[in-house]
């Protein structure tokens, strides 16, 4: 059931991780720590397709969901990083489209930080998966006037933005930009879609009854903001080719969970002598732009530019300087600098919050370091 290894020390990490299957019903997973740019913790098991048998070895592939905002935001960060754009520039500037009404006054920190006033798509998801059509929609939509959306998770909403700002200053695609900046260079095991020869790799996603709600609302704000992609049924997108293929850059990211704890080791210093953002930009990262309480969740909620930080009974650990990204159903995906400790956990069964598996692996982990 349980494959990998752990370095000496970090023994209570694969206990946790055993402790997952035993006690809680975890059905195939991976988790991954790297300390001082060196891999720590290498674990997996269970099962990843459910329908065929297939176990979860080594090289399975798993579909992260929101955890690719770490990665589309790193793309940002090393234009900024060039140059090439600031944190303080209006969306216009570059997508002059995206100023029609009443949105010229937006920046790019409102885009990376929930602040932009556009969490739903009002022309409706029928393109989902057309980034061109998609991208149309937000440009010619006026921005929200409710008050709740000043500061309102942009689940989706948040990929087509930051997908158009590259596409717009630097000619590639988020999926383009980070394969040949980052996945490439750093020898990732990390996408923003899938390469088609690879789906083979990737898990069955699958959903428990009742973890997938859709409840009538009275509230025209959570009737609007609706995610298609967790809705009943929703499971037969995740798992379709076209999605995988796709590179949604909010929610389309695949990986193995050491491919992610070494990307973020890259942002906390060298891995194999490379770093591609400087100390200097990621200190940009992470530092808060807004904190408030999200209003669909009712939950504290602190972004930097795209990533999330710490907050009491933050997902991403206890330690106080953590940032990363969460992703729906139980992803897990970030950094401890003070610790000099980046981690990742990705699993094919989505769960709802409160999740103790992503917390019992890094209360774990920091039990170790």
């Amino acid at each position: 059931m349980i494959d990998g290894w752990t370095a000496a020390g970090f023994e209570q990490v694969a206990d946790a991780f055993a402790r997952n299957f035993a006690e809680r019903g975890e059905l195939g997973a991976a988790f991954a720590a790297y300390q001082d740019g060196r891999p720590v913790v290498d674990l997996w098991g269970g099962t990843a397709d459910p329908d065929a048998g297939r176990g979860w070895d080594r090289d399975t592939i798993q579909l992260m969901f929101s955890g690719t905002k770490g990665l589309a935001s790193a793309c940002v960060l090393l234009m900024v990083q060039r140059g090439q754009v600031s944190l303080d520039d209006r969306l216009s500037r570059y997508w002059p489209e995206f100023g029609a009404a009443g949105k010229t006054e937006t920046t790019l920190s409102d885009v990376l930080s929930h602040q932009a006033r556009l969490p739903w798509v009002e022309a409706g998801y029928a393109d989902l998966l057309d980034h061109d059509v998609m991208a149309g929609h937000l440009a010619a939509q006026a921005p929200s006037t409710d008050p709740r959306a000043a500061f309102m998770y942009h689940a989706i909403t948040w990929g087509w933005l930051v997908d158009e700002l590259v596409r717009r200053v630097d000619g590639r695609t988020v999926q383009q930009f980070f394969a040949e900046e980052y996945a490439v260079p750093l020898g990732l095991e990390v996408w923003i879609g899938l390469p088609e020869d690879l789906h083979w790799r990737a898990t069955t996603m699958v959903a428990p009854d009742g973890v997938l709600i859709d409840e009538p609302q009275t509230d025209r704000l959570l009737q609007l903001n609706r995610n298609p992609l967790w809705v009943p049924g929703a499971e037969k997108i995740w798992n379709s080719t076209e999605y995988r293929s796709a590179g949604l850059a909010a929610v389309g990211g695949f990986a193995t969970a050491r491919g992610m704890a070494r990307f973020y080791a890259s942002l906390v210093g060298e891995v194999d002598g490379q770093r591609i953002l400087t100390p200097a930009t990621v200190e940009l990262a992470r530092r808060e732009i807004r904190r408030g309480t999200e209003p669909t969740w009712g939950s504290e909620m602190v972004y930097g530019a795209g990533f999330e930080l710490h907050v009491p009974g933050s997902r991403l650990g206890r330690p106080i300087d953590a940032f990363g990204h969460v992703g729906a159903g139980g992803s897990t995906h970030g950094a401890w600098p003070s610790r000099r400790i980046t981690f990742s956990y990705l699993m094919n069964q989505v769960r709802t919050v409160p999740d103790p598996r992503p917390q019992t692996l890094l209360d774990a982990l920091e039990s170790a370091v």
